[in-house]
């Protein structure tokens, strides 16, 4: 059995299924409360390419309307200069956060920078007076993460942390259709997730290569998955067993060299990469190296690197369900498999995000009923960052009134419950036991109100 919902159909089911569920939870039709019909004041932190572009360009491109650029910093002199000619806007630039939120008074700051500094910008952007948007992951250790609890707490200002997975229409998709009751009460879920040899290599060439800097993948890249999981499942993270193990990057290679650009191996490397190439990349990094050392094209293989490449993890919620979670950072090709087990039937979707064995222009869910056939449901690919989500996700946060259907909203709980499972999994490949997350911070799972 096949079913298409083409986009007008889809939006058009999306629509009633909201419209039934406002009338059970009207607190999930709040809209973002940060913008208003007045300009607001925003300034930013953390100025590389993720900065300039989803956060710098792109957002005063398409919505410049609602705020403009007060400010810009970041610790490198030559990069934020850089940045703010991408970005188009003619604010004052800064190395010094203090002095940058003292002058310019921002009711925003976007956290752009490495994943284990954002918690020192988020709390004293909140002490100084502004609302915070943060880039995934909220921070890297349990520690962080409680300070910036407290922060929120007592400063009374709001942190939104820019979970985009949540807002493309395949993953809302899912959401609809598990909290319809389709398959029953979910019991379990099998989330598998591969990065191809070419996207994965690169965290390995980046500051995210050390723990110390983006709390290893486990947080950087799996707090993305984990969200989903949170916010799918309905539930919290009570409990994670993990392994981990670094098998291909890193030391696991007979040569290496200090970066791709001065490496003696280039034509002996497949992951030998030309940053000159990418004009963009070299303006922002390359060209200013000098001010700060960083290279943005670091070897894959050095020995430093002491963050995992492959992972594999038991996660136990507050309302039973059990998930087996994994991570491989040097796939030939890039996507993920997830399927939801019920007590009714089974969810389940392949999704290629990169050199797929076959073009589609769609993705396809496979629902199996109990003692029924298989049905075979399509959504249209949507294009545009992150499956569509980027453009989505930045509607919600910078549209005054933009309703909130399916709670895709996210603050500090989601930020911190998130991070929090890949704290856990990472202590857990360091002890050989399971963690609990009751107890690393003062969140307990499965009471919403705390």
């Amino acid at each position: 059995m096949k079913k298409t919902y083409p986009r007008r159909q889809f939006i058009a089911n999306t629509g009633a299924i909201i419209a039934g569920s406002m009338l059970i939870n009207p607190l999930i039709t709040k809209a973002n409360t940060l913008f208003s019909e007045k300009k607001k004041r925003i300034a930013m932190v953390g100025t590389g390419h993720r900065g300039t572009g989803m956060w710098g360009k792109d957002l005063l491109r398409d919505y410049g309307q609602y705020f403009e650029f007060v400010g810009l910093c970041d610790i490198n002199k030559g990069r934020v200069e850089t940045a703010k000619k991408m970005i188009g806007t003619d604010c004052p630039t800064f190395t010094d956060f203090d002095t940058m939120m003292k002058t310019v008074k921002p009711e925003i700051l976007i956290v752009t920078t490495v994943d284990a500094t954002h918690d020192q910008f988020i709390i004293r952007g909140m002490e100084l007076g502004a609302d915070i948007i943060t880039e995934k992951p909220m921070t890297t250790d349990e520690k962080k993460c409680q300070r910036i609890i407290d922060a929120e707490k007592r400063t009374g200002k709001k942190v939104t942390v820019a979970f985009n997975y949540r807002y493309s229409p395949q993953r809302a998709k899912l959401y609809e259709m598990l909290n319809s009751g389709i398959i029953g009460k979910i019991t379990s879920v099998d989330f598998h997730w591969y990065l191809d040899v070419n996207h994965g290599a690169d965290y390995f060439r980046r500051w995210h290569r050390l723990r110390e800097k983006s709390g290893s993948l486990w947080v950087h890249k799996s707090t993305h998955h984990f969200d989903l999981l949170n916010w799918w499942i309905g539930s919290d993270p009570e409990e994670v067993f993990a392994y981990g193990a670094l098998d291909y990057y890193g030391k696991n290679n007979a040569f290496r060299g200090v970066n791709c650009r001065t490496c003696e191996f280039k034509s002996n490397c497949k992951h030998y990469w030309d940053i000159t190439k990418d004009e963009r990349l070299t303006k922002l990094y390359s060209d200013n190296e000098s001010y700060d050392g960083y290279l943005r094209d670091g070897c894959v293989w050095k020995e430093d690197i002491n963050i995992f490449d492959k992972m594999g993890a038991s996660i136990k919620y507050s309302n039973g369900v059990q998930v087996s979670y994994s991570l491989t950072a040097y796939s030939p090709y890039e996507g993920y498999r997830i399927a939801f087990n019920g007590t009714e039937g089974r969810l389940e979707t392949w999704i290629k995000e990169k050199n797929p064995p076959i073009e589609l222009d769609y993705d396809e869910f496979m629902l199996t009923k109990n003692w029924g056939k298989p049905e075979f449901i399509k959504v249209p690919i949507t294009k545009g960052g992150h499956g569509g989500g980027d453009k989505l996700m930045k509607d919600m946060l910078f549209v005054p009134g933009t309703p909130d259907p399916y709670k895709q909203a996210a603050g500090t709980r989601d930020g911190a419950l998130s991070c929090l499972v890949g704290i856990a999994a990472r202590k857990s490949c360091d002890s050989g036991k399971p963690v609990k997350i009751k107890g690393l911070t003062s969140i307990r799972p499965g009471v919403k109100k705390q």
